[in-house]
C-alpha cells in the first residue's frame, strides 16, 4: 500500500501496542507518516521486543512514545493522556489532536462459567476484570481524551472485536461478553462523537494468530478451521487488519461510523 500523505504528521494512540493487532498497526501507520503513543504492559523478559517495534517505528523518520503500564487503571490513563496533550500541544507542524485511536486489549479470564468443582468456574471479580479491561476501557479512554480536546473532527477511534461477539466458544464466555459490549460501546460513541465529525468502529478480523489467541485452549482448532474454510485460501494476518485501519482512517472516511467492520476475506460469511 502506498503510504496516505492525509496521515502524516498525526498521532496515533494505540492500546496493546506491544504485539498482535497493536503491534502491526503501529507500525503501519508510522509507516504512513504518524507518531505513535503506545500503551503496553510488559515485564522486563519482554520488553526487549518492545524496543524493536519502537526502533522499527522510529526508522520511518517518526516518533514513538511508549507506556508500560495497566490501559485499566485510571490514574495511568490519566498519566498518558496528559503527557499527550502536552507533546500534541507543542507540535510544530501543527497537529492539534489524536488522528487515531485503537483499543487492542487482549486480557481476560479464560474460564468455563459453570463447572463440578466451583473453584474451577469463572469468579465474579474475573468477569467483571474482563469486562472493565476490554470493552469498558473504551468509553474511559475516549471520555478522556475528549475532555483533554484531542479528539477533533478528522480523528477515528476504532475497537478489536471478533465474530466471538455473537458466537459460543468453550472457556470464551466472558470475552465473548466483552466483545458483544464493546461493540455496543461503539455505537453509542459513535452516536455522541458524530456532531464532532469522529468516527468510531469495530474491526472484526478473521481468525489471526496472535499471542491473544494462542491463550484460547481451543486455538489449534480455530486455526485449522480458518485455514481451511477461509474463502480467500488463508487466515487473516495481523497486517491485513493495519492495512484496513491506515486505509479507513484516510480521507473520503468521514461517513463510515458505528459499524462492525470486517476484515477476513469473507471468513464470517463463508458458514464453515
Amino acid at each position: 500500500m502506498t503510504p496516505s500523505t492525509g496521515l502524516k504528521g498525526q498521532f496515533a494512540l494505540i492500546l496493546g501496542a506491544s504485539s498482535g493487532f497493536g503491534e502491526a498497526t503501529s507500525l503501519e501507520l508510522a509507516r504512513h507518516g504518524m507518531h505513535i503513543f503506545g500503551v503496553h504492559l510488559d515485564r522486563r523478559a519482554t520488553m526487549p521486543n518492545v524496543e524493536r517495534i519502537t526502533g522499527e517505528i522510529r526508522a520511518n523518520g517518526v516518533e514513538a512514545r511508549f507506556f508500560n503500564a495497566n490501559a485499566a487503571d485510571a490514574e495511568k490513563r490519566k498519566e498518558v493522556v496528559a503527557a499527550i496533550k502536552a507533546r500534541v500541544a507543542g507540535d510544530p507542524a501543527g497537529a492539534q489532536s489524536v488522528g487515531v485511536m485503537m483499543h487492542s486489549l487482549a486480557f481476560g479470564t479464560l474460564k468455563a462459567f459453570l463447572a463440578k468443582d466451583p473453584k474451577d468456574a469463572i469468579s465474579q471479580a474475573q468477569v467483571e476484570m474482563t469486562l472493565d479491561v476490554m470493552a469498558n476501557s473504551l468509553v474511559y479512554w475516549t471520555q478522556d481524551l475528549f475532555t483533554a480536546g484531542l479528539l477533533s473532527e478528522g480523528s477515528h477511534i476504532y475497537a478489536m472485536t471478533s465474530s466471538g461477539s455473537t458466537r459460543v466458544v468453550a472457556t470464551y464466555g466472558a470475552v465473548s461478553a466483552a466483545k458483544a459490549a464493546l461493540e455496543s460501546h461503539v455505537r453509542q460513541l459513535a452516536i455522541e462523537l458524530a456532531p464532532h465529525r469522529v468516527t468510531v468502529n469495530a474491526i472484526r478480523a478473521g481468525v489471526t494468530d496472535t499471542p491473544a489467541l494462542r491463550r484460547i485452549p481451543v486455538a489449534a482448532q480455530l486455526i485449522a478451521r480458518a485455514e481451511s474454510g477461509n474463502p480467500s485460501g488463508r487466515m487473516t494476518t495481523t497486517a491485513d487488519v493495519a492495512q484496513a485501519i491506515a486505509a479507513f482512517s484516510g480521507a473520503g472516511t468521514h461517513w463510515v461510523t458505528g459499524n462492525v467492520l470486517g476484515v477476513d476475506g469473507g471468513e464470517d460469511i463463508a458458514g464453515w
